[in-house]
């Protein structure tokens, strides 16, 4: 398989590691709801080191993450800020931001990415798939890049996204009108599309004009042109009319005994006379009850920019500096998770930026009563005041002020309809007679009667495109009921660091420095504690049960209290006992303490593995 080479890339090929492991820290005067570090999260903090904390929690455990990285065009002025220790790295932080000048740009882009697709790829589950947006400025290396990652197996489809309605008549080439979105998966044996709803025009296509007792059917041709040494032969139909063979080329789809049966079974359709070509019957009840995903998406499926713009102005959440912002429609994302999410999946996203996907992950859940979360991750100073406030007003609903058009006439003007000006000139004042809003003094309207009841403030009238279009137009004011739901909003806490471990300053809580010793030691993740679990009990891997003693004081640290002794590992022993007998196993210990008081013999009577913290400064004596 070919690899992709850029520069820079020997130092961020394993940067993943070298990342610092920073405690999520909940701030629970900005979430809704009860903190909870196993619910909705939005965090705010540079993603890098976000994936890197959610790894104990949350390492094979995501079904769907949705990216929308930066696409690289030159003009979105990014900064490339991961702490990777080497010259040219540093060399590269002075000239940010990133911009079209910048001869380097890709590489940089291929170097963000990076290690960040490698985290979110040990955070999915092996059923998992991932989704990214991009245009053509990086869609071929990402390409490239997913292959290395992921293997070239993994690769789905690449969608095609129309994104504008209406083309860019100042582009200097070709009005640049879709986006792509490429879909991954972690393993390609496991994942399968969920099918979308059927629409109202596939089922408009069945009928049942034959009062068939299996209901309603549509039919489809019994020829094809794949050649088969059976697919020739006469036909006799109801009316009596034999018909020597399929037309000239073809060849009958099914045999000759195969083709009797089914005539006999009344599934061949010979016309209403009985004397036409015949078809086969395919029935509504045989079809899948539900339709595979295509990778042409239009905007009127899923929604335009202009559209994920509206929506931001209408909840009153994007002020003047974000206005450069380009949000993802809602109805995007809900396609996305139609296709790749069930109603009790966990959905990432790394790229948040104004919350659109937990809008569409709420969205959902309030639709089908399904028990979805998001994590979302926004490393801008904006992830309060626009990504987590949108949130906040999408869970308990907003009142709005905005702007409400009507459209009350639109035709495609010709040449010939344009040498009727007149005409359409008095079309146009009839409408706003009739609303209202004469600018001929009322010539138009019958003076004798009431005035009409205005509906709108103005009446707006162009031409855009060779299109005329007249809009009623009006100020509205309304509330949107909430969505309901919670969150829980975190910051990135201090990187949990040997040295910071070794000179008692900062230590960690309790919870935080178990969660990454867990992960670190099993490769698993911390689940929900058993009920009346014992104190220093971190959870359960495959094969152990995992404790940690410790707290974040220092002189606990240096007590005897702080140590393994022989009392304390009788008592993990015995609980380890029971608890184990109840489910008919047993498994061993590995107990992080900063000292033992026990020999090694003792620890194997005891079943226990010892890990030593790296405390044994603090201890006295």
């Amino acid at each position: 398989m070919p690899e992709i080479v850029f520069k820079g890339k020997e130092y961020v090929y394993n940067h993943h590691l070298t990342v610092p492991y920073r405690p999520l820290l909940p701030q629970t005067d900005k979430g809704s709801g009860p903190a909870d570090l196993g619910g909705n999260l939005i965090v705010q903090g540079d993603n890098l080191h976000a994936l890197k904390s959610l790894l104990p929690r949350y390492a094979g455990a995501v079904d769907l993450v949705f990216i929308d990285p930066p696409y690289n065009t030159g003009n979105e002025g990014w900064c490339y800020n991961d702490n990777v220790n080497s010259p040219i790295m540093r060399e590269w932080l002075s000239s940010n931001p990133v911009d079209g000048e910048d001869l380097l740009r890709h590489d940089k882009w291929l170097c963000l990415m990076w290690p960040r697709l490698v985290l979110l790829r040990e955070l999915l589950s092996e059923r998992g798939s991932l989704w990214m947006t991009l245009d053509d400025n990086e869609v071929h290396r990402a390409r490239l890049m997913i292959d290395e990652i992921f293997g070239e197996e993994a690769f789905i489809a690449s969608v095609i996204w129309q994104k504008n309605f209406l083309p860019k008549n100042t582009t200097q080439y070709f009005s640049e009108d879709h986006d792509y979105l490429l879909v991954v998966a972690k393993d390609r044996e496991f994942w399968r599309p969920r099918l979308l709803e059927r629409t109202a025009d596939m089922e408009a296509r069945y009928s049942n004009p034959d009062n068939d007792p299996r209901g309603p059917w549509t039919s489809g041709d019994l020829s094809a042109r794949n050649f088969y040494g059976e697919g020739t032969y006469p036909i006799t139909a109801p009316s009596g009319r034999v018909i020597s063979g399929p037309p000239p080329g073809t060849f009958w789809r099914v045999r000759k005994d195969k083709f009797l049966q089914m005539d006999a079974d009344g599934r061949i359709w010979w016309g209403e006379g009985g004397n036409n070509q015949p078809r086969i019957k395919r029935y509504l009840s045989e079809v899948k009850q539900g339709r595979v995903p295509q990778t042409l998406w239009f905007y009127e499926d899923v929604g335009h920019t202009q559209d994920a713009k509206k929506t931001l102005l209408e909840m009153g959440v994007l002020q003047n500096e974000e206005s450069t912002i380009t949000p993802k429609p809602v109805a995007l994302i809900e396609r996305v998770l139609d296709i790749g999410a069930d109603e009790n999946a966990l959905i990432l996203d790394s790229f948040a930026g104004s919350g659109t996907t937990a809008h569409a992950v709420l969205k959902a859940n309030a639709k089908d009563g399904g028990s979805r979360r998001f994590i979302l991750v926004e490393c801008e100073d904006y992830a309060d005041r626009l990504t987590a406030e949108r949130v906040r007003r999408a869970i308990k609903g907003y009142a709005w002020v905005g702007t409400q058009r009507e459209t009350l006439l639109e035709e495609k003007i010709t040449l010939t309809q344009f040498r009727k000006a007149a005409e359409w000139l008095q079309k146009v004042e009839a409408i706003k007679a009739r609303e209202g809003h004469s600018e001929t003094g009322g010539d138009l309207m019958d003076q004798a009667a009431a005035p009409p009841v205005r509906r709108f403030e103005r009446i707006e009238t162009k031409i855009e495109d060779g299109v005329l279009r007249v809009e009623g137009v009006k100020r509205v004011s309304q509330m949107t009921e909430g969505l309901g739901g919670e969150f829980t909003y975190c910051t990135l806490g201090e990187p949990l660091e040997l040295e910071q471990l070794l000179s008692g300053q900062n230590l960690p809580a309790f919870e935080a420095l178990g969660a990454w010793l867990f992960h670190t030691a099993t490769g698993g993740t911390l689940a929900p504690l058993p009920s009346a679990a014992p104190e220093w009990y971190l959870g359960e891997a495959a094969d152990r049960h995992v404790w940690l003693i410790y707290r974040p004081e220092l002189h606990f640290l240096k007590s005897p209290e702080a140590a393994l002794t022989l009392p304390r590992a009788q008592r993990l022993r015995d609980w380890g006992r029971d608890f184990d007998a109840k489910r008919q196993q047993h498994k061993r210990h590995l107990v992080f303490a900063p000292a033992k008081y026990l020999s090694n013999r003792q620890l194997a009577d005891h079943g226990i593995d010892y890990a030593p913290l790296p405390f044994a400064l603090y201890r006295e004596g």
